[in-house]
């Protein structure tokens, strides 16, 4: 279910990419610009060690929520897929196991 969530909200930011949305936030978000969008990816990720140290569950999960939203949407400003991401998993997890 995770990877089905994952896979449609990547396809949603590729439709924003290829049909921009003037009210929608991804859009504003790859209009700022790669650095924009990277700098975002930091700023989650920071807040996501926050929560995981100070903070319920609830903000945990939201944060994580943030950060996995913000990486897709850099992503797709590199051109990268799932399926990319997914294939070096594959990799690493076939050079750990002949190890």
């Amino acid at each position: 279910m995770m990877m089905d969530m994952l896979s449609q909200l990547e396809q949603i930011i590729r439709e924003r990419q290829a049909n921009p949305r003037p009210e929608s936030y991804t859009n504003r978000l790859l209009n700022e610009g790669l650095s924009r969008v990277a700098q975002k990816v930091g700023e989650e990720g920071v807040e996501v060690v926050v929560a995981a140290l100070s903070q319920g569950r609830g903000e945990q999960i939201g944060e994580l929520a943030d950060l996995f939203y913000h990486a897709l949407v850099l992503m797709a400003a590199l051109s990268i897929t799932l399926e990319d991401v997914q294939a070096e998993l594959a990799r690493r997890h076939r050079l750990d196991a002949s190890h």
